[in-house]
């Protein structure tokens, strides 16, 4: 039995980590944290868990959870962990976090993009970025997971195969992402409410997004190469779902058979990432409640482009499904355990 804690669960990925673990008799709650909740019962903030969880929400104490838990989730704020983690914790148990805090191995980038002062950058080296389709076996032995953001997860997945193959310009990038509200955090916030977010689709964060140096700093390990992008994401009016739509400049000579190809040879082991076939694109609709990632592409011979894109639920395989992937793999568990979900629909 794997006992679990979750700081963070009544955030939407907290939220929906504690969804998919309920559902699994290998593992046991033990510690479901909220700052904003403490000693209220974790079935009046997310009623579709009464009568599933008993338990009252806790406070953040993170080394606590330690001396309880074999691994803990951090579905967080940025710095939240950073300002925390020790030793002490690590050599106790397992941690696995959900925000930026280790993602970017440049302490200094981070900072410039978080706008804030890592308080532990000696655990940024040791952390292991977890995509397991790029990292499974690091993944397996590592004491600390930094879990991929939804939008750098899909764009990598979605582009990684063709410059990895060095079939697009490394310098060509461009990444159109759209995103549903949640995404945006269960946080009150005017530019989420219904009558602002209704009826209505706008960019954000257009050149300073802070998923932008995370998409460029994988995608430079496939490249072999410094990878600059220009990335805008979009708040569009849907629950879940990021749609992935990227450009890059075919290098001279390459055919729709290479691209095709460097993509299935990729994914061809790979459960959670599915290669559509012929012309049809990728929705969120047909990913969403999964921990699926729909990819595919479209030869542009007009203007010597190919649009790749990439569709899945961002708080599955954007956050939470991710994590219990990681999980699995820490555990020496078969990785689609306890995620075997069928893309829900309608």
């Amino acid at each position: 039995m794997i006992k679990a804690g979750i700081i963070g669960s009544t955030g939407y990925a907290g939220g929906e980590l504690a969804r998919l673990l309920l559902q699994r008799d290998d593992v046991e709650i033990v510690w479901y944290g909220s700052r904003s909740y403490v000693d209220q019962k974790y079935a009046s903030i997310y009623q579709n868990m009464f009568r599933f969880v008993e338990d009252s929400c806790l406070d953040d104490n993170i080394e606590a959870l330690a001396e309880e838990a074999d691994v803990i989730f951090t579905a967080t704020p940025q710095g939240f962990l950073a300002s925390l983690l020790n030793d002490t914790i690590l050599s106790k148990t397992k941690v696995i976090d959900l925000s930026a805090d280790y993602r970017i191995k440049d302490v200094a980038v981070y900072e410039e993009w978080y706008k804030m002062v890592h308080k532990t950058p000696q655990y940024i080296k040791e952390a292991v970025y977890g995509l397991p389709e790029q990292n499974r076996e690091s993944i397996k032995k590592a004491r600390l997971i930094a879990n991929p953001g939804c939008y750098p997860t899909c764009s990598i997945l979605s582009i990684y195969p063709l410059l990895k193959e060095g079939l697009v310009e490394h310098d060509s990038i461009i990444i159109d992402a759209k995103s549903g509200t949640s995404g945006a955090g269960r946080g009150a916030k005017v530019d989420n409410l219904y009558c602002e977010v209704n009826e209505n689709i706008k960019a954000y964060g257009v050149g300073v997004h802070r998923h932008t140096p995370e998409i460029e700093e994988q995608l430079s390990y496939g490249a072999g190469k410094p990878v600059t992008i220009s990335f805008t994401p979009h708040l569009v009016p849907m629950n879940r779902g990021i749609l992935i739509t990227a450009y890059g400049t075919l290098k001279k000579g390459i055919s729709e058979e290479q691209v095709r190809a460097a993509y299935e040879n990729y994914y061809e082991n790979e459960r959670f990432v599915r290669v559509l076939e012929g012309d049809v694109t990728p929705q969120t609709k047909w990913v969403e409640g999964s921990n699926f990632v729909d990819v595919n592409f479209k030869m542009d011979k007009r203007t010597n482009r190919v649009v790749m894109m990439g569709a899945m639920d961002n708080l599955v395989k954007g956050a939470a499904g991710q994590a219990v992937q990681n999980m699995n793999l820490l555990f020496g568990l078969p990785e689609e355990k306890g995620l075997k979900l069928i893309p829900m629909f309608p």
